[in-house]
């Protein structure tokens, strides 16, 4: 998921798109349906997915994987983070594939719905950048670090600095961490700017914690320009392929999560997205 996810109300071209899928059929079709109400394993899965990369990945694996695997993979892409779950907990997709785990338990707990994680994919990970140190070791006391203004990404932010040494929070605060839980600042200081800046302010800092599809649209190489970068192990924050509780052992279902943790979709991640996307396959966060 890219930025801090808001929820907000949904315009009306979101209806549209719930209709639209209503219309082209889904996994509630009756005609996908065994006689005993479960999915027929030929029956079409079809997956909401946000753009990029996200639905790019899914593409991958319709184009290359599915077909050889008997998966009839159908991808819808959604560019709010509110209806790809509500189609999910109503059966107009079988799954969907956008965001994170806090993200979604958020989303349960003010919507009661009832959607649950199948499978860790990607992250898309925070990075330490500056156009003035060359290492970590180069931020010093007296020096400003820029970090996201958002409830999400500034305490990712801070647990990212905090794991590199630079900064010392409270115990037990983890991804909720605000600039109030710094014990021990190490003489640094820091900016609160909107997430989508923190590139162009990158001249006027001397350290900005940068969302990865922001670095790479401000041509940054994560790989090789972060000082420091989020790790995809156990990382709360790795996006997941999703389903309505239930549906977990869905066949269609535990044969996708497969393929997205398959070798050739870690290939397709690590070529594309240069760093500004990794790979986060496993079971997860609880």
């Amino acid at each position: 998921m890219r930025k801090n996810i808001k929820l907000t109300a949904v315009v009306a071209a979101s209806a549209a798109l719930a209709l639209g899928l209503t219309a082209c059929g889904s996994s509630s079709d009756p005609g996908a349906k065994k006689a005993d109400g479960t999915a027929a394993a030929d029956a079409p899965l079809i997956v909401a997915a946000s753009p990029t990369p996200h639905a790019d990945i899914l593409k991958f694996v319709k184009d290359n994987l599915a077909a050889k695997a008997g998966l009839n993979l159908q991808v819808k892409e959604f560019t709010d983070y509110v209806l790809p779950n509500k189609a999910t907990q109503d059966g107009a997709v079988g799954a969907n594939y956008f965001q994170h785990k806090p993200y979604l338990d958020d989303f349960n707990a003010k919507n009661g719905t009832d959607i649950v994680p199948v499978v860790n994919v990607h992250l898309e990970p925070l990075g330490l950048y500056s156009s003035k140190a060359k290492k970590l070791t180069d931020i010093t006391s007296g020096q400003t670090i820029a970090v996201p203004n958002d409830n999400t990404n500034e305490g990712r932010a801070l647990q990212l600095l905090a794991e590199n040494g630079l900064i010392k929070l409270k115990d037990g605060v983890g991804t909720t961490a605000k600039l109030s839980d710094i014990t021990d600042a190490k003489g640094l200081k820091f900016k609160e700017l909107e997430a989508a800046t923190l590139p162009r302010a990158l001249g006027e800092v001397d350290a900005a914690v940068i969302n990865g599809n922001y670095a790479l649209e401000a041509d940054l190489k994560p790989a090789e320009d972060a000082l420091a970068q989020e790790k995809a192990e156990g990382n709360p924050y790795a996006n997941f392929l999703a389903v309505k509780r239930g549906n977990e052992n869905d066949p269609r279902v535990k044969k996708l999560a497969e393929l997205l943790n398959s070798p050739e979709v870690k290939k397709f991640i690590e070529d594309k997205y240069d760093g500004s996307v990794i790979p986060a396959f496993g079971k997860p966060a609880a």
